[in-house]
């Protein structure tokens, strides 16, 4: 290799699943990437990229960051999607999943184009395009995989997929416990999602692909850092052979206001007015209720129980309410409910998108009522702040363990089933009084809300330090650019 081409600057393509929760973590990973010299290339759909732009101009022009996008743009009719459809949170009904993904896979052969253009060094593409692996051997590149979740919960269903000790359960209400791992996970095959319970074809064709694309990766990298799950990130790589780097957690990436507020759509409040709000309270008497971008179909009664169960508790809240259909939205809540919280100053409820970190750093938040995803899980574990754990889908049963069994950060609100995010929810999982019970539980002054408050700072300081200089995931970021220089490729692109 030439001095020049020695010389030549790392290029890596980062692309993204549809979804705002792989989507949101990969662009900050490709901020992360940039602020250490590296060129960044965001793949993303002509919408998406719309929403994204303004946040990635921003670093580009007062950062300094070499980052960017490429448009890649979907066959929208010829998959048989209504014209629009580019992302998962815009998916209304079961049938049209199999169409997104296939418009998804069409997207081979414009990558194929990009990656001969371009010849990047390496590209990051999220664990559902798997066809990325294909198109990047095809020009000798190599392919890292983005989960989207952390090494714990990836361990559980990896044991669970090899092991098939749930097969073998007669109930589905019957606790189990999830063999091989270095902790007692107990789990029931309700909690469990439809393709490892045989009810969903479509998932468990995807996820065979998956991992058959994985096992022809490079490796995997993981938004996690070591402190948070040391023995699963051992357990990742020594019992289940993976190669994998953690360099999270990536949203710690934004430490501006405007940043933290402006990480994916606009928010449907003025962050001015949410921080001014918050400074009114007390330190750590504010509870944050956001069950993430996809997951909020609950049901209209189940909305009022929580309603009840936040009035019953006394306990001060911003509450975001995403996905209520806009015939229901008056008769969400009980009656009067609102206009009670804006009295009394006790509730602030965001409809649609809020600016979750910005919220969660701020000192008045004491508690986090989640879904569990693994996003919302390492940004409440960057902030300091305790949870209550309502898990629905995905992997987010697994998250809830962690969160309460390894961390004991945090309180099972009691929710035992797993749900698809694509189905409204119709019943009631939780009663006021539960609710009302576990939020003074956890946002009171006995000796387990202590506890926890304490567990959860510690966590966060590992979270602060882990990124920065000298610190684990900041190191692993480290010698992974110096093997990506390694495997450098000449310069080949052509303008």
């Amino acid at each position: 290799m030439s001095s020049s081409d020695a010389d030549r600057q790392l290029e890596i393509f980062f692309f993204p699943f549809t979804a705002y929760g792989h989507m949101i973590p990969i662009i900050d990973m490709a901020k992360l990437f940039a602020a250490r010299g590296v060129k960044a290339t965001l793949l993303l759909t002509p919408h998406n990229a719309s929403i994204f732009s303004e946040s990635i101009d921003r670093e580009r022009l007062l950062s300094g960051l070499d980052i960017n996008i490429q448009i890649l743009g979907l066959p929208f009719g010829e998959a048989g999607l209504p014209e629009g459809i580019e992302n998962i949170d815009d998916i209304r009904s079961p049938d049209m999943l199999p169409k997104h993904f296939l418009a998804i896979q069409s997207l081979q052969q414009p990558l194929e184009q990009l990656l001969e253009k371009h010849r990047p060094d390496f590209i990051v593409a999220d664990m559902f395009l798997t066809f990325a692996t294909e198109a990047a051997s095809k020009y000798g590149i190599p392919r890292f995989v983005f989960h989207g979740t952390g090494f714990f919960p990836q361990c559980i269903e990896e044991t669970l997929v090899s092991h098939k000790t749930h097969e073998g359960i007669t109930s589905d209400g019957e606790i189990f416990v999830v063999p091989d791992l270095p902790d007692n996970i107990k789990m029931t095959r309700l909690q469990l999602s439809d393709h490892l319970r045989g009810n969903d074809a479509f998932m468990t064709e995807a996820w065979v692909h998956v991992r058959e694309s994985e096992k022809k990766s490079y490796g995997i990298l993981v938004n996690s850092f070591y402190e948070l799950e040391p023995a699963y990130a051992m357990h990742y790589k020594n019992v289940l052979s993976k190669r994998a780097w953690s360099i999270g957690p990536v949203s710690l990436r934004n430490r501006n206001n405007m940043d933290k507020a402006q990480r994916g759509k606009k928010t449907s409040v003025d962050e001015h007015f949410v921080v001014n709000w918050l400074d009114s309270k007390e330190p750590h008497s504010v509870l944050y209720i956001c069950f993430g971008s996809m997951y909020s179909r609950l049901s209209k009664a189940q909305w009022h129980e929580i309603a009840l169960g936040l009035e019953y508790s006394e306990t001060s809240f911003i509450w975001v309410i995403r996905n209520i259909k806009q015939e229901e939205e008056e008769s969400s809540l009980p009656e009067g409910f609102e206009d009670r919280m804006n009295a009394n100053k006790k509730g602030l409820i965001i409809k649609e998108w809020a600016p979750q970190v910005l919220i969660l750093d701020h000192p008045a938040v004491g508690g986090f009522m989640t879904h569990c995803g693994w996003n919302s899980l390492l940004e409440g574990v960057s902030a300091g702040v305790p949870m209550v754990t309502w898990p629905m889908s995905s992997e987010q049963f697994y998250n809830e363990n962690l969160i309460t069994t390894v961390l004991k950060i945090g309180i099972q609100v009691g929710v035992e089933k797993w749900n698809s995010w694509i189905k409204d929810l119709k019943d009631v999982s939780v009663k006021k009084e539960k609710i009302a019970d576990v939020v003074s539980r956890l946002m009171g002054d006995g000796e387990e809300a202590k506890k926890m408050r304490t567990t959860a700072k510690e966590l966060s300081d590992m979270a602060k330090e882990a990124v920065e200089e000298g610190g684990s995931s900041y190191e692993n970021l480290t010698a992974l650019i110096q093997e990506f220089m390694m495997f450098k490729k000449p310069s080949t692109a052509t303008n």
